[in-house]
């Protein structure tokens, strides 16, 4: 099949090799006109700009927009709207809030374009064992692309969620567990690290894997961590967030829906990039103020 891609990252390299190595005719584009390059050897076709990579494809077009999330995608989208024609279709593999794909179709679909959101999963392990693909779209378009998700997942690793935004929904709260995942291995391997036992922390992560109920691909990821660096003395503990945490804290709101754990390790996330806590300032004072307990200056 043939499709074009906007985004050359970490994400979007591998998956246009994926696609080449799955005998597609890729069409590419991207800001930076070294990856474009490095694309092309790959085998891809080398575009200059929007209009040039919808030019390099053959009616009815697909595209997949592989972006930053916020305004570079809203900006790649109308942009490249303004080139396709009625029957072609889009497909956003990024991390977009699901309110604004439903926005988008609904627009796009006025000048008979067809939107497709696909929630994205496997990282920078994508292009070896393939991507866990979140679909959501109507059915004649998701139909259409399914030899290219075919090709960028592994065997079952692809299902069509439902209406357009059903697909970014379901990986927002995919992402949102993983936040609370993370954050109880994080917690636990603290304790052990602090323990009196002196605990072979590599040793646990690996031992985990076999056969506990607390085995994971995330697991094995913390494994391999520990393994390089058994006390984690080359990280600082800055943890960033990308939005979808706080998306599906927002939607649990909305339904009266308790999601603690995600809160806890989304809040985490925050302290950790304080580089020092005015609450804890102001507890120390409080604590001062009302007790005469000691303070450090």
């Amino acid at each position: 099949m043939e499709i074009g891609f906007v985004g050359l990252g970490k994400m979007g390299m591998n998956m246009v090799t994926r696609l080449r190595q799955g005998g597609h005719r890729v069409a590419v584009f991207d800001r930076n006109a070294e990856l474009i390059q490095q694309a092309h050897q790959q085998g891809c076709i080398a575009a200059t700009s929007l209009a040039d990579l919808v030019a390099k494809l053959t009616p009815p077009r697909a595209v997949w927009i592989m972006v930053p999330s916020g305004n570079p995608t809203e900006e790649t989208v109308w942009n490249l709207a303004e080139h396709l024609q009625s029957q072609d279709v889009m497909i956003d593999g990024g991390n977009t809030r699901f309110h604004d794909d439903v926005r988008r179709a609904a627009k796009l679909r006025e000048k008979g374009i067809q939107y497709i959101d696909a929630g994205t999963s496997g990282g920078v392990w994508g292009l070896k064992v393939g991507y866990c693909l979140m679909v959501g779209g109507d059915d004649v378009a998701v139909k259409r692309l399914t030899p290219i998700f075919d090709t960028l997942a592994p065997p079952s690793g692809w299902a069509h969620m439902g209406a357009p935004g059903a697909g970014h929904y379901v990986k927002m709260v995919h992402n949102g567990i993983e936040y609370s995942l993370m954050q109880s291995y994080a917690e636990g391997f603290e304790l052990m690290a602090k323990s009196e036992y002196r605990l072979d922390l590599p040793k646990i992560a690996h031992l985990w894997m076999h056969g506990s109920v607390v085995r994971s691909w995330l697991l094995e990821l913390a494994a391999d961590a520990l393994t390089q660096d058994p006390h984690l003395e080359k990280l600082k503990g800055f943890v960033q967030d990308s939005g979808e945490g706080r998306w599906m804290i927002a939607d649990a709101i909305e339904k009266d829906v308790p999601v603690p754990a995600l809160t806890t390790a989304l809040f985490t996330r925050f302290r950790s990039r304080q580089p020092e806590s005015f609450a804890d300032k102001m507890l120390a004072a409080l604590r001062h103020a009302f007790g005469g307990h000691a303070v450090k200056r």
